[in-house]
């Protein structure tokens, strides 16, 4: 662990050595909460996450595994799920929890399904003890998809016979 982490008690951003803001201090520790609930006996890889909408709810996920990979959920999709179930659309940050040091980034399906959600979110990548890397959606990845592409698309052929 950070020891200047231990002795204030925050997480450190390791680019700045400051602390993290309160909101996403907050967001880091339900992701290293939801790292806990993870199900993980194939990978042993548990990892949690929590993501802050645009109207302030925090919604937190962890993966789930299955014997049939394919099936396997990751955390970042379980917490954009259940905010989604909950009717939010739109994402403004998100905190990663893994073992890894330095901490793991998101999956490229994760990064496209939070791409959905949000144009830049905030994103903490960290691990249960030490510093976390604080980062951009738009870094992890640089020209997304997004849903404006296909809409764009629709309005100059809204018959969709690619003309």
């Amino acid at each position: 662990m950070d020891l200047r982490a231990k002795q204030s008690g925050d997480v450190l951003d390791e680019a700045t050595g400051q602390p993290l803001p309160p909101l996403l201090l907050d967001l880091a520790e339900r992701a290293r909460q939801a790292q806990a609930l993870a199900y993980a006996p194939y990978s042993r890889f548990p990892v949690g996450a929590a993501l802050l909408t645009s109207d302030g709810r925090v919604f937190v996920g962890a993966n789930v595994e299955n014997a049939s990979y394919g099936l396997t959920v990751c955390a970042e999709r379980t917490a954009v799920f259940a905010a989604v179930l909950a009717g939010a659309h739109r994402l403004s940050a998100i905190a990663i929890c893994t073992n890894l040091n330095p901490p793991a980034a998101p999956c490229g399906m994760c990064r496209q399904t939070l791409a959905e959600f949000s144009e830049d979110a905030d994103v903490v990548l960290l691990s249960p003890h030490g510093t976390a890397r604080l980062t951009k959606l738009s870094t992890l990845l640089p020209l997304a998809f997004r849903p404006n592409a296909l809409i764009a698309a629709a309005e100059k052929d809204p018959d969709g016979n690619g003309k």
